[in-house]
């Protein structure tokens, strides 16, 4: 498509993309389409002059849940879809994806309105083994701690931490911590345009409780890793499932998948909003997502 433009959506912390996106500028102006950085909460811009929006490295918003819902809805035409984007936003589908029978990490749900005392977060919590705390509306790992119920002062910090969420008005999410992550990490299988077309394993992340900072993400040791048929299976399956409940493609997903003590792949997230992708890890992965865009384009 001649002469289309194209914003690529980033945040004011990166306003010239995250690296990994920009090699997706050259790629389309390749095929004639001129894509250019935007940052998503700048009133400068003019939206309306863009043929897309596609969602890239808005990983400030989620403080804003509200207002970046209200922008993704206020866009001519963005990627992924509006409707991914309030599904996938919310951690609570992955209650969908366990319902429709995909493994996922076990968790327990606090509901900010029910005005939960700290003795009553205090038994939500697990008696054993070390476990995680954090917002069902977070990116790059923020508001994310680990914690042991061992030890006094590790479960007093999880207490506090999850009152503070909820008393903010936030939903709070209690996942037992996955200890094959300590030694295999995550896989992150990647998709464009409905096609497997790369896998990372990134190291583990979590090693105490949540801290303040002012960092966009955590950094993580990442390498290239090729995907098992039932690391693929589950992938697939997960993404299906989001597709039913969306009624949209994605003309990009990653699906990021940790082992249980069984060894069966188990869904930690599904990243089809703002995910890094991590294209330098596989072969023409920026050529394949430039030609998805033009598809959507086109």
């Amino acid at each position: 498509m001649t002469n289309a433009r194209v914003a690529l959506a980033t945040c004011s912390q990166l306003p010239d993309l995250d690296t990994d996106d920009v090699p997706l500028i050259a790629a389309l102006a390749q095929r004639g389409v001129t894509a250019e950085p935007a940052v998503w909460d700048d009133p400068a811009v003019d939206w309306s002059i863009y043929d897309l929006v596609l969602v890239r490295s808005t990983w400030d918003y989620s403080p804003r849940h509200d207002e970046f819902l209200a922008w993704a809805r206020s866009l001519p035409k963005v990627a992924n879809s509006v409707d991914v984007i309030e599904w996938n936003t919310d951690k609570r589908y992955l209650r969908d994806l366990e319902a429709a029978g995909i493994p996922v990490i076990p968790t327990i749900w606090l509901d900010p309105a029910r005005h939960l005392s700290k003795r009553a977060v205090h038994t939500r919590m697990p008696a054993f083994g070390d476990f995680v705390v954090k917002p069902v509306v977070s990116a790059g790992a923020k508001n994310t701690g680990r914690y042991q119920p061992v030890s006094a002062q590790s479960r007093a910090k999880a207490i506090a931490h999850a009152v503070r969420l909820l008393d903010d008005g936030r939903w709070v999410m209690i996942q037992p911590y996955v200890t094959s992550v300590d030694t295999a990490g995550e896989t992150c299988l990647i998709f464009i345009d409905g096609e497997l077309t790369h896998a990372v394993r990134k190291n583990a992340l979590l090693t105490g409780p949540a801290e303040d900072t002012s960092e966009l993400y955590a950094e993580e040791e990442k390498e290239a890793f090729e995907a098992t048929p039932a690391q693929i299976d589950v992938a697939e399956r997960a993404l299906a499932v989001a597709r039913e409940a969306t009624g949209a493609e994605f003309t990009y997903a990653r699906v990021d998948l940790v082992s249980g003590d069984d060894g069966v792949p188990m869904v930690i997230e599904l990243e089809l909003t703002e995910p890094s992708l991590w294209m330098k890890y596989g072969t023409g992965v920026e050529e394949k997502l430039a030609d998805a865009v033009v598809k959507l384009l086109g």
